[in-house]
Formats: C-alpha cells, structure tokens, sequence
C-alpha cells in the first residue's frame, strides 16, 4: 500500500449525506493508488449507496475515475457503444462490423459477464482462437486495418473505477444510480471516444426494471458526457423479455452470425439497426444512417467484415464461413404445456437456466462453458399450439438439461391474449 492518507473527513460528509465534488478527486486517488484500506472504500460506497450523491458530485467522480489511469489516448475509433446489460444481448457482434463496413471505425473495450448478464468477451472467446487481449498498440493497428477491435479493459483504463466496482460487487452496492452511471461513463470517457451511444435496459431481466428509472440513469449519464464535451444519445431499450432467442456463449455467436446473413431473429435485428443507425448519425452520417444500415447488412458486406474481423483476432474466421459454432451434445425440446398466446417469457428465468448450465458465471474466476445454452423459441404475443416446442436446451448431461428446462418453463406463460410492448422505449439526447 502507498502512503495512507486521511480518509475520514470524506466518510463524515458521505456519512450524512453531504459531498463536495472535489472528494471525488479524493476517492478516485485513494482507490487507484491503493493508498486506503478496503473497508474505507467499502464504507464510502455504502453511505453512496444509502444517500446517493448529487449530479456534480456524480459527474465529479466519473471524471476523476477516467482519469485515474492517466491521460485518454487518442481513440483510434470514432463511435463507441455501451449497454447496461441485459438476456441475450450479443448486440456488438453484429453492430460492430456493421458499422464498421460502413467506414466507421469502432474500437470497443468489452467486459465479461457476471450473474445473468452475459459477457462480450465470453461469447467471443468461444470461437476458437480469438484473441481479447489486446495491448494498445495492437488495438490500434486492428482498428486501422479492419475498422474494429473488441478487447479487455486493460490495468491502465480507470483503474480507480476497477476496484471500486470489485468492492460493489461484494458489498451489494451494485444497484446505486449514482455508482452505476460514474463506473459506466468512467470507462467510456478514459476510453477516448469523441461519441458515445448507451443503450439503457429496461425490464425484468435489466438493472433497471421501472422506465422512470431507466430514463433518470440515462439522462445521468449524458449529463456526464456532455459536461466533459462527448457527444451522446441514449436508447430505453426493453428487457422483458430475451433479446432475439438465443441466450449463453457459441449459441449467441450463431445468433448474431445468422443475423449478419440475413436470418436474424426480428426484434434482435430491428435493434441491430437501430444501433447502428445511430452510431452513424453520431459519427457525422445523420442524414442517410438507417437506408445505410439496412442496406448493408442485406447486402453480405457487414458479415464479411465480422470474418475479417475474427481472422484479426486470431479467430477460425473459416469455421464460421462454413457454418455455426458446435453446441453441447444433449439437445432438449421444452414443449409448449397448452394451446394460446404466449404473454410471459421471463428473461432472467432463461438467464439462471444457462447460468445453470455453465454458460456463465456466480464468481469472476469461474470456468464458462461456450457450447451450453438456451434458444427461447417463442415471442409474447405469439400464438402456440399445445405440444409444439417453445425452447431447446443444450447441455453436457441429460440431468442437467431436464433442470434447466424446468426453469425455462417456469418463466413462460401461456394464456388467451397479449401483445408486446415495443423494443425501443424512447431515444434521449444529452
């Protein structure tokens, strides 16, 4: 540990509800310097947690985290993206080299994922070789030759932000407003792009289950990137339900490679589009983004960026030529219990099914299995006839299948009517 320095005037202020911005500054050295102990960091967040901090003290510690690693580097990239997380979001695989094929580079730092939300990184270390950890010289020479590169966070990216979030994840802090959109913006702004599109969940199988609150974080966020001079637009995206129908690691991969042929799930490609449209809107093409958008992904030249883009990174980009990923051997039908719509699909009952099945993970050492996961073959609102399957489970064991499909089928509803609400919620600007 560095020299220890006086914590407690900060903890007395946090304790009653009181912050100054410039005890952001403060918190961020302290945790990036490793110069107080744990349960100091650990009280601040608590007191966080319990009395929130106000927008200038918000938009304070995001500055300060970001710039607790140092000066940004120049970002090779001039776009990038961020969603809070949610069932079945593999949305930068097909985002990314769509964009990109479009002239737009992307360069995108990604995160592993923890409890029901799946991880970038994880979906993309399932395809064979792909490399995720990239120094910056490396990553800038991707983004220069290809137009895209996804890798870790590395050691030098908003350190402060790193062990600050470790501690949230143990002390059930996790779900503070003010914590969320300082971490999220953080790693965003150190990253340095000039443009920056969140993508908010909202839902049951989001951090946010209630649109007023989606809608507050939001705002937050742009709130901080405004003040530090990024451009920024956010989407309320819903999260009631999975995302497309696929939810684990190689079967996600499938996903997002079956949209970039043109045989995506409907909703997982509208908000493909609707993604990338505004990526380029916010990179300077506001005027012609969504024509561009649906054309080139119709048009083959976005999945043959992805193979190039996975050949860059070391991926077997011919193994996806030819087909999709291998799944795990045992395949199990869940069919439908009766006759009538579909008003329910539990997204987080889907997610703690392929978590079950080791698609993801409860603590951040431990192992994932890329070729297990759930395919939710139904949609509220759809009609479904008795007997007819709703969902395919894959997995390494037949015992371990049958208790995921009764999960699975716990979370699906079937009764005379229902309609779904719509995908995009609402588009804010900052």
């Amino acid at each position: 540990m560095d020299a220890p320095i006086d914590f407690r005037p900060v903890l007395r202020r946090a304790r009653t509800g009181a912050c100054r911005p410039e005890d952001m500054a403060v918190v961020a050295a302290a945790a990036a310097g490793n110069q107080i102990p744990d349960y100091q960091l650990a009280a601040w967040l608590m007191a966080v947690a319990i009395h929130g901090l106000d927008e200038a003290c918000t938009v304070a510690l995001a500055r300060a985290m970001a710039g607790s690693g140092g000066a940004p580097p120049v970002h090779p990239g001039l776009v990038d993206k961020h969603s809070t997380g949610g069932v079945g979001d593999k949305t930068t695989l097909v985002v990314a080299p769509l964009v990109a094929s479009l002239g737009v580079p992307v360069a995108k730092m990604s995160g592993r994922g923890l409890g029901h939300t799946g991880g970038t990184l994880d979906k993309l270390e399932s395809i064979p070789g792909f490399n995720v950890h990239l120094s910056r010289t490396e990553f800038a020479r991707l983004v220069e030759g290809v137009g895209v590169a996804v890798g870790a966070q590395t050691e030098d990216l908003a350190p402060a932000d790193g062990r600050l979030y470790a501690l949230r994840d143990v002390t059930e802090t996790v779900d503070s407003r003010p914590l969320i959109a300082s971490s999220i913006m953080a790693k965003k702004l150190a990253g340095g792009a000039p443009a920056i599109l969140l993508d908010v969940k909202v839902g049951r199988g989001a951090f946010m289950a209630d649109v007023g609150d989606a809608r507050a974080l939001a705002r937050l966020m742009l709130h901080i990137a405004h003040q530090a001079g990024r451009r920024a637009e956010a989407l309320l995206t819903d999260m009631d339900q999975p995302l497309g129908f696929a939810i684990g690691n190689a079967i996600e991969v499938n996903e997002a490679r079956a949209t970039l042929v043109g045989d995506g799930p409907r909703d997982f490609t509208s908000l493909v589009l609707a993604v990338a449209a505004r990526m380029l809107a916010l990179a300077g093409r506001p005027d012609d983004a969504e024509r561009l958008v649906h054309e080139q992904l119709a048009s083959g030249r976005a999945f043959t960026r992805f193979l190039a883009w996975v050949r860059a990174q070391g991926g077997d980009d011919e193994l996806l030529q030819r087909g999709p990923l291998p799944l795990a051997p045992v395949r199990l039908e869940l069919p439908a219990p009766a006759s009538g719509v579909v008003t329910s699909v539990d997204p987080l009952a889907a997610a703690q099914a392929a978590l079950r099945l080791g698609a993801g993970r409860l603590r951040k050492d431990d192992p994932v299995d890329p070729g297990v996961g759930v395919r939710v073959l139904v949609k509220v609102g759809q009609s479904v006839a008795a007997g007819a399957p709703v969902a395919e489970i894959y997995g390494r064991s037949d015992a371990a299948a049958e208790q995921a499909a009764q999960l699975v089928a716990a979370g699906i509803d079937i009764g005379p009517v229902a309609a779904p609400r719509p995908l995009v919620l609402e588009h804010l600007f900052a």
